[in-house]
């Protein structure tokens, strides 16, 4: 019988998880361990428990409150966010095993028009922001084998996101207002899981930044997805539309590029490939 790698996916049902999930589950090298909230993150003992029963040799934990939730629960956004991905490291150092920390883009603030590298200091303005990056500082002060990976504006993650809202806005016939100034990157969730991949199989560990190339507001993103699958009629529409996203968050992918670990597709390329194999042909 061939030695198979332990992963534990926490947050499995959750829409990053469940795209690891998908992208892993028929690699006969890995033996998924997939827990959702029957395993809350912000129980140490049921996190204890589990790792203690199931003996992962990897953690990755894609378990987190986000966005609006958070703003309107801070409580609740700091329980899952910081004190779940301590109890999760606090297992990882106890197994001796490397952890995996999701994180994101926004633990920036968007103060300047400059793209962030790993050494850049985080200013996050929102509760989200803020509670993932107290996360990142919870796993790397408790275990030595961790890495962080903060990615931007993901797509292609098993449930409503932005692509599926934009194709559903166009059937509709409806135009789209989004903000004039949001800017970031955006990521398909089967990039991503390919350099996560690529994490579990090498000796790195640290901070990584991991989005497609390239950048774009989230208004040209909207008219890329609908030129490409013919509703180029539909208006995107800019304006100062209500959000609590962080206005500039593009990410700049140093590490990878001085490591010389991967290199992340460019954003036009991989949506297109996602349209496409979605069934959404080129018009």
């Amino acid at each position: 019988m061939s030695y198979q790698t332990r992963i534990w996916i926490t947050g499995a049902n959750g829409r990053l998880g469940r795209a690891l999930c998908e992208a892993y589950e028929n690699n006969t090298d890995y033996k998924l361990l997939k827990s959702d909230k029957e395993v809350p993150v912000e129980d140490l003992k049921a996190v204890l428990t589990f790792a203690n029963l199931n003996r992962p040799n990897v953690i990755i934990n894609c378990a987190g409150l986000t966005d609006k939730a958070c703003e309107e629960n801070p409580d609740d956004a700091y329980r899952v966010n910081a004190l779940g991905a301590r109890n999760v490291a606090i297992a990882a150092r106890r197994l001796d095993v490397k952890l995996i920390q999701m994180s994101t883009d926004d633990v920036f603030g968007g103060h300047n028009n400059v793209a962030k590298n790993e050494f850049d200091v985080p200013k996050p303005t929102t509760i989200y922001g803020k509670s993932k990056l107290a996360g990142e500082a919870l796993a790397q002060s408790l275990t030595d084998k961790h890495i962080i990976v903060r990615s931007s504006w993901n797509y292609g993650i098993g449930t409503h996101d932005f692509v599926d809202y934009i194709l559903a806005m166009a059937e509709k016939g409806q135009d789209i207002e989004l903000p004039f100034d949001s800017y970031s990157t955006p990521t398909s969730a089967l990039a991503l899981a390919d350099f996560v991949e690529t994490l579990i199989e090498s000796d790195e560990y640290g901070l990584f930044h991991a989005s497609c190339l390239g950048g774009c507001s989230r208004a040209d993103w909207a008219r890329e997805i609908l030129r490409y699958t013919g509703h180029a009629e539909i208006a995107v529409r800019t304006g100062n539309v209500d959000s609590i996203k962080p206005r500039y968050t593009l990410l700049d992918n140093m590490m990878m590029r001085i490591t010389g670990i991967y290199t992340m597709p460019e954003w036009k390329a991989e949506l297109h490939a996602y349209l496409k194999e979605k069934k959404y042909e080129e018009k």
